[in-house]
């Protein structure tokens, strides 16, 4: 007896001996990433905090620089402007990027490779050239569809760009360059869904919008809650479009709409790089609360059971 689990054990060293090369190889794979996260994203974060905590002359100063930048008349309207567009933003995203989902995977799989394809292409234009697209076609003078724009009494480019319309411009910018991503996302997320379940639910007389509410979404809630953190982070730091539709519109737009750019006129305007800093990590914690709320209350990085 006592032999028999001494080769059993020796059995196992054996094993965990064979399968180390391969366990040591998962490292390298993973060690280009960590470098790359530790060189790009945790250390300057942390010389970020450095700077939002200190002056000019590396003195610590606590939090003397977020009060002084919450007290600029800039910071209120422009943390009201990114809350009005990431509220635009992520409803339609949520509700139209499922819903594109759900009709390319139910419906329309015969076309769903083209279309998935159609949608994801957007995504290959660089930020720049979609916002620079987008201002010829909202411009009535210019754009092929100006009879359209024209239909709701906007004649010139300065009455389409008008500040009460930029959050659902910009979410129209946003959704044309990001959505088709998280479409085929969706698409991917649904297909890992047991074709047995879906058949079951069909054979017991389930609608289609039945098995949609009752069966697919609630079995994709954490692909949804994972877009929703990534997709508010990116809304938060909005920059290109509301820097070259100011610009296009010869100042009518402040060139402080954003936190982002309110940040960009602290450190290259001002000077003040501590204050950037200061407004940078306030936009850190904004990400930080938002994505904790949703990982604690959807159970994102709970295991499912069985």
């Amino acid at each position: 007896m006592t032999t028999h689990l001494a080769t059993e054990r020796s059995g196992r060293r054996g094993g965990r001996s064979a399968r180390n090369p391969v366990g040591r190889a998962g490292y390298v794979f993973v060690s280009g990433y960590v470098l790359l996260l530790l060189a790009f994203g945790v250390l300057p974060t942390c010389y970020a905090v450095w700077l939002a905590l200190s002056n000019s002359r590396n003195q610590l100063v606590g939090l003397g620089n977020f009060t002084r930048t919450f007290t600029d008349y800039r910071f209120g309207p422009a943390f009201l402007h990114i809350g009005l567009y990431l509220v635009v933003w992520l409803a339609s995203l949520m509700i139209l990027v499922v819903l594109l989902s759900l009709m390319l995977h139910g419906r329309m799989r015969r076309t769903s490779t083209t279309l998935r394809f159609l949608f994801y292409l957007p995504g290959a234009l660089a930020g720049v050239a979609s916002v620079l697209l987008f201002l010829i076609l909202l411009d009535p003078a210019a754009s092929p569809v100006g009879w359209l724009l024209k239909s709701f009494g906007w004649n010139t480019l300065a009455q389409v760009n008008a500040p009460g319309h930029l959050p659902v411009l910009f979410t129209v910018i946003a959704f044309w360059t990001g959505a088709g991503g998280w479409i085929v996302v969706m698409y991917g997320a649904l297909n890992s869904i047991p074709d047995e379940i879906l058949e079951a639910a069909r054979i017991d007389g389930a609608s289609t919008l039945q098995i949609a509410l009752r069966i697919q979404i609630p079995m994709i809630t954490k692909w949804i809650a994972y877009m929703l953190i990534l997709a508010f982070a990116a809304g938060t730091q909005l920059f290109v479009e509301p820097q070259l539709v100011s610009l296009a519109s010869w100042g009518m737009i402040p060139d402080s709409w954003s936190p982002n750019q309110l940040s960009y006129q602290y450190a290259f305007q001002a000077g003040d790089f501590n204050g950037a800093a200061a407004l940078s990590v306030d936009l850190l914690i904004l990400g930080l609360a938002c994505a904790a709320l949703v990982v604690f209350r959807t159970g994102l990085f709970d295991r499912d059971e069985g």
